[in-house]
């Protein structure tokens, strides 16, 4: 027995050493703080501004198109973009680039902080060469707004029609004068009972209506830092679909040949709540003939060919109320276990199996290199969208993977901030029959949109062949110390006799 106790000890004192290695590396997004009487100096001005806002999703998508002159004697390199301070922190995906030569990337943007309270924070542009005095620069820049749509009412009968508002300053904001400007608003549907008209800002009729589409503008020589209060309500037939944090695993298996997939989601819908109690008859008739409700009732996973073994579990368990759909253009169909109304919400987790060879490859014969190339997050594509207030993706790489690293490759759609904004950190992950642990990148961004969907992860990682034969070797040795352990004690003579 007093063996056992030893061996026990040995176990014990094992997994404490395998709890001592947490954090391999970390790093973390910060903010460029200014003294609090900072203003952007005076060096440039906005020749030309152009707003287009897009309400056809349950957030708020817009792009600025702004020609920027340098107005100051010397070359110049930094522009601040101000925003609203209330509208700071709901920014997502901010991405700028040169409209006439888009193709050479974003331009690096740094958030800041004010080192007091202020009306308005400010993103720091950094243009890759210094303008030239008295020389233009065209700027493409686009970003989502995220939580900025309000239902009004804020409660509606089950059947009724949900309308929301969305309330901006006519003028964009802006902390640089600007000779002339205007904003574009386009609206999911031509029904827009409410909406503020402006009086004096210019002559004839402000906003011009064409269709779904409102204009704001042109103005003359608007100052730096003007406001002009507008609110809109417009008709929303759709859900505003949102999720507290988002999870998403991917566990790399070098034996099994496999990636699997697993996203963790805790939504709710931020539209109209039920003014009385839910109608289970009224809501099948109404599902029964497809009309348009602000329910959530569907999700639709598009995901990648060759896609296996799809599972939905809520809190209470599987969900039987789903399909998959192979092929070419594999989509997972997801029904809630109930309609999710304005103010509901609904936690659940679907996962899925993929052949690794797929994502995988070495990057050169002869070395001990991989290279991991998966979509950044997939989730649903609904036509309303879905907005995240927290993602966080974690690439679990196999038992032994070391010098890890990672690049997010763009899509057509980016829809990620400044990769400064990403929080990245590597740890360990233990699962059962692991000696020190598997090696995790995780990484964690704030406010993501759909948008996002075609941006592509790609890891890098030294996996040496030694590494591979680890968890065998491990399996084996544990075998054997079990038939080694179970014969010394068959062994043992324990019978009572006579001395």
């Amino acid at each position: 027995m007093r063996f056992l106790a030893v061996l026990s000890g040995l176990l014990s004192t094992w997994s404490i050493l395998c709890a001592a290695e947490s954090n391999v590396t970390s790093s973390s997004a910060s903010r460029l703080v200014l003294p609090k009487e900072f203003k952007p100096p005076q060096v440039f001005k906005n020749a030309n501004l152009v707003r287009n806002t897009n309400l056809e999703k349950g957030y708020v998508r817009e792009t600025i198109n702004v020609v920027v002159e340098n107005t100051a004697k010397q070359p110049q390199a930094d522009y601040y973009l101000a925003f609203p301070s209330d509208v700071f922190d709901r920014i997502g995906g901010l991405e700028v680039r040169n409209k006439k030569a888009p193709g050479k990337g974003r331009f690096h943007v740094e958030a800041t902080q004010l080192d007091s309270p202020s009306d308005s924070q400010f993103y720091k542009i950094h243009f890759p060469e210094p303008l030239a005095p008295s020389s233009q620069l065209t700027l493409a820049i686009s970003y989502y707004i995220l939580s900025a749509l309000n239902p009004l009412p804020k409660a509606i009968k089950q059947d009724a029609q949900q309308y929301l508002t969305y309330s901006f300053s006519a003028y964009a904001p802006s902390a640089y004068p600007t000779e002339n400007q205007k904003t574009k608003i386009k609206f999911p549907n031509t029904n827009v009972p409410d909406y503020t008209t402006t009086s004096g800002l210019k002559s004839g009729s402000d906003p011009e209506r064409q269709g779904s589409s409102y204009t704001y503008g042109p103005y003359k020589n608007v100052a730096a830092g003007a406001t002009y209060p507008i609110t809109v309500r417009f008709e929303a037939t759709k859900p505003i679909v949102a999720s507290a944090l988002l999870e998403r695993d991917l566990e790399v298996s070098h034996w099994g040949g496999n990636l699997a997939t697993e996203e963790r989601y805790w939504l709710r819908n931020d539209g109209a709540k039920l003014s009385d109690h839910f109608d289970r008859v009224d809501w099948t008739l109404k599902t029964y003939t497809n009309m348009p409700t602000s329910a959530l009732r569907e999700l639709r996973y598009p995901l990648k060919p060759g896609s296996v073994d799809p599972y939905f579990t809520d809190d209470i368990g599987n969900v039987s109320t789903s399909r998959y759909r192979p092929g070419n253009k594999a989509q997972l169909e997801l029904r809630p276990r109930y309609p999710v109304f304005g103010g509901w919400k609904y936690s659940f987790r679907v996962g899925w199996n993929n052949e690794l060879s797929s994502f995988l490859r070495k990057s050169a014969e002869g070395t001990d290199s991989y290279v991991l190339k998966v979509p950044f997050v997939e989730g649903p594509a609904n036509p309303e969208g879905i907005q995240y207030d927290k993602v966080v993706v974690r690439v679990i790489l196999p038992e032994g993977a070391t010098n890890v690293r990672y690049e997010i490759v763009e899509g057509a759609s980016n829809g990620l901030p400044d990769p400064s904004q990403i929080v990245s950190n590597i740890t360990k992950h233990r699962t059962y029959m692991d000696t020190v642990g598997r090696t995790a990148l995780s990484l964690s961004v704030d406010n993501l949109s759909d948008e996002a969907r075609d941006s592509q992860l790609v890891v890098v990682y030294d996996y040496p062949f030694a590494a591979g034969l680890r968890k065998p070797l491990t399996i084996s040795a544990g075998m054997l110390a079990v038939f080694v352990t179970a014969w010394f004690i068959g062994n043992l003579d324990v019978s009572i006799k006579k001395r």
